[in-house]
């Protein structure tokens, strides 16, 4: 994809840290998603309703944090996460290393389009302020679409939200492109829900 692959919503490079960390910008920016994005995870859990020795893999998992909530606060059996910065890689897993040492948690490099995970293997799918900044939205979500189960559950959050605060206002996305989300997710999945919640819009597509 090269240093700055482009992003499907905005059609230019992405050149912000927070899309690949690396180097001191990386980490400063994996401790600014830490911070940040803790809100919005604690929400998401919510909406993927993680049943007991569910298989999951989270998409962009950067520093951990929302791994760190499934690994704490539900029963999924078998944890998966998919990040492009090997800087996040490393983050995460000092942030979950008891997990990561059990085997109960796997992390990987890998992208929304490139998993590298068998086919309807995972019972859900979760993606936290990061669909915005993939080069290929319809690749990303036709990946996710194979990895699922039949019956399976995709949950894609980006910022914005019925009380968002200045740094979600300021990223939330145009009506057509949350609309081209929400269409391209009907497409591929068939049933798709779409929910406002504090700081975050939330798609929810069945398989």
């Amino acid at each position: 994809m090269g240093s700055n692959p482009a992003s499907w919503a905005t059609g230019g490079p992405v050149t912000s840290p927070f899309a690949r960390p690396s180097g001191v910008r990386g980490r400063a920016a994996g401790r600014f998603m830490r911070w940040t994005n803790k809100q919005d995870q604690e929400d998401v859990l919510g909406v993927l309703d993680v049943r007991p020795q569910d298989r999951v893999l989270e998409v962009g998992y950067g520093p951990g944090g929302l791994l760190r909530l499934l690994t704490t606060r539900t029963e999924a059996g078998v944890i998966r996460g998919v990040d492009p910065s090997a800087e996040m890689r490393q983050a995460a897993t000092r942030a979950n290393r008891g997990a990561v040492r059990t085997g109960r948690l796997t992390l990987s490099l890998g992208t929304a389009d490139r998993t590298g995970l068998a086919d309807q293997s995972v019972d859900r799918v979760v993606s936290v302020n990061n669909v915005a900044i993939w080069p290929d939205l319809e690749a990303g979500l036709r990946e996710l679409h194979r990895v699922v189960r039949p019956g399976g559950t995709v949950v894609i959050a980006w910022h914005g939200g019925t009380s968002p605060g200045r740094i979600a206002r300021r990223l939330r996305l145009p009506d057509d492109k949350l609309n081209r989300i929400e269409g391209t997710l009907g497409n591929i999945f068939g049933e798709v829900t779409r929910t406002e919640l504090r700081s975050v819009v939330v798609f929810k597509a069945t398989r």
